[in-house]
């Protein structure tokens, strides 16, 4: 096989791993200060396209205002998903929140099937179909823009937990109960995350639209970005991003190599084998905290 072929397939295989590591940022975001994984992400995502869709089709607003809407309306979804769901059950058992999020997941996607159909739609955000070129290769404009868009999250979220309110979210996620003893409010902490995890959503949502446009498979996403955050490290957003690139192009070049031999399907047997070695080797992942408990 051509060696230009196989890095062709990885250098689009990691620009696409980054618009993973754009799900796993709001999978981490939320984990970092409520320490619950919120498989609700990717129904967010979808949810957030859809949301554009109707700023931009329904309302004939122009992409430059339906995104900004967009993602102001789906930061509220977050907050009231947080209030009405999340904080009723603080102090009961993880197992419980984490089904309450899968729950969300599955309450999210009838939703968007009872409101908007099963049919897909097309994302028009102004991005080309032409390829660009880097020297002989051929890089997906689409996947471009996303890495770009995600290095951008990534950059002022690592900024934002060095601010006093970032710093507040650090301590929450460190000890809920120390935070509370020194007056912060906890609650309103978990609800800015979740906010910022459904900004991430909607950008996502939008970037993922552009390439295969809204339906509900994108709500199927959820899974690679589980996937890239357990890797990378639930609490860490720069192994998100480091993971994403690796995994992204471990599966295109797999499914390069693979698929005319198997008949297709080996990218999903590459992010399950990822996330079940993973898990059985390094389960805090590559980045992520590994507390120690005394007994």
């Amino acid at each position: 096989m051509d060696l230009s072929y196989l890095l062709e397939l990885g250098v689009n295989g990691a620009l696409a791993g980054l618009m993973y590591s754009l799900v796993a940022m709001g999978v981490v975001l939320v984990y970092k200060s409520s320490s619950v994984p919120n498989l609700a992400q990717g129904a967010l995502t979808m949810v957030g396209a859809y949301v554009v869709l109707f700023f931009a089709t329904t309302l004939g607003l122009s992409m430059w205002l339906a995104v900004p809407l967009a993602i102001v309306t789906m930061m509220g979804v977050g907050m009231g998903v947080e209030r009405v769901a999340l904080r009723p059950l603080a102090g009961r058992p993880i197992v419980m929140i984490l089904m309450m999020t899968l729950g969300l997941d599955i309450f999210l996607r009838a939703l968007a099937m009872t409101i908007w159909g099963g049919s897909g739609r097309p994302m028009r955000i102004g991005i080309s179909d032409d390829p660009m070129f880097l020297g002989p290769l051929l890089i997906n404009r689409a996947y471009a823009v996303g890495a770009v868009v995600t290095l951008v999250l990534f950059a002022f979220f690592v900024f934002f937990f060095q601010t006093r309110r970032g710093v507040v979210l650090r301590a929450i996620a460190d000890d809920y109960m120390a935070s509370w003893s020194v007056g912060i409010s906890v609650e309103r902490g978990v609800a800015l995350s979740w906010a910022m995890s459904s900004l991430v959503a909607t950008a996502a949502g939008v970037l993922w639209g552009s390439v295969q446009g809204v339906d509900q498979s994108l709500a199927l996403l959820l899974l690679k970005g589980i996937t890239v955050a357990v890797l990378g490290g639930m609490d860490s957003l720069g192994g998100a991003i480091l993971a994403g690139l690796v995994l992204g192009a471990l599966e295109s070049v797999a499914s390069g190599v693979l698929d005319p031999m198997l008949g297709g399907g080996s990218r999903e047997l590459v992010i399950a084998v990822a996330l079940i070695v993973t898990i059985m080797i390094r389960p805090h992942g590559l980045f992520g905290r590994h507390d120690i408990e005394r007994l």
